[in-house]
């Protein structure tokens, strides 16, 4: 049996598979902390990466935005590195590594003016086994503000990446992605399970408006049910806002019995502000555990 990730050397982490990561992180009990990192951003401190900065304050695993999997672009990291991202940023943090991969749809109706991004960053055979390649621990099929995701691609994409992506797949939408359609329902959460997706992911409660306590409580209790595992997400700036905002957001998060809860990006230089990592980490599981993450040694 695998350790728990809260409680996992970086030499456990790298050797496990897509399935022990998820029962780790099962195991854990709702205290895994995931920050989302704009990669192509300037960082805080200039020769070191977002990632590194988030992995200080407490996060357990990483997700990268905005990286075009063709065409990386990784500040803190030299050009030679960036060839090799995931592997380098797994050397300097121990962490699990994933990065969004949208699945747009050209058809959708959008409540704003859609934004094009490169075909690196959308979702797709030619991605899905380029993550492969390149060795990240898990994809998130999402989508950003503007760029025309829906529920349908999500769901579609799911079953492509099933076929092509040896990782753990995360999917849902955080927010609208520009378009005119409900960001969560229990029909939408019942099939991106359906098609195979290892986490569902859900608007924390207090992001997205409308995104009531006991909706999320009865589709994450359906998610459980099914062996489905469930991430919350701040993707609504609230990643800035003060400490105690996050706090609140945290344990409404885990009363819902989510088990990864993600900040976002929106901070300064491309992820949270720190202080709110460290603030949502303590608050999900104490300074022991959070203590834990930030001292142990990526030597262990």
């Amino acid at each position: 049996m695998n350790k728990r990730l809260i409680s996992a050397n970086p030499s456990d982490i790298k050797n496990m598979t897509s399935q022990e990561i998820k029962q780790s992180i099962k195991a854990s009990e709702g205290r895994v902390v995931l920050t989302e990192v704009i990669a192509q951003k300037d960082t805080y401190i200039g020769d070191i990466t977002g990632a590194e900065v988030a992995c200080a304050f407490g996060s357990d695993m990483i997700l990268l935005n905005g990286v075009d999997v063709f065409k990386p672009v990784i500040k803190g990291l030299t050009k030679e590195e960036e060839k090799d991202f995931v592997r380098s940023l797994k050397k300097y943090t121990g962490k699990l590594i994933g990065v969004n991969l949208e699945p747009v749809d050209t058809t959708a109706a959008m409540l704003e003016t859609r934004g094009k991004i490169a075909m690196g960053r959308q979702a797709s055979v030619e991605t899905f086994q380029k993550a492969n390649e390149l060795g990240l621990d898990f994809i998130c099929l999402t989508g950003n503000p503007g760029v025309g995701v829906t529920n349908k691609a999500i769901i579609s994409s799911i079953k492509t990446a099933k076929e092509h992506f040896d990782g753990l797949i995360i999917a849902g939408k955080m927010h609208g992605a520009g378009v005119n359609e409900p960001v969560l329902t229990e029909a939408v959460a019942e099939a991106i399970i359906s098609a195979g997706a290892d986490v569902l992911l859900v608007p924390s409660i207090g992001s997205v408006p409308g995104v009531r306590p006991n909706d999320l409580y009865k589709v994450v209790d359906y998610a459980h049910s099914k062996e489905a595992l469930v991430m919350s997400t701040i993707g609504t700036s609230q990643e800035s806002s003060d400490s105690d905002t996050i706090k609140r957001m945290a344990i409404d998060n885990k009363i819902a019995g989510v088990d990864i809860q993600h900040i976002g990006d929106a901070g300064y230089h491309g992820m949270s502000l720190p202080e709110n990592i460290y603030a949502l980490s303590v608050a999900i599981r104490g300074r022991r555990h959070t203590i834990s993450r930030i001292a142990r040694s990526i030597n262990r």
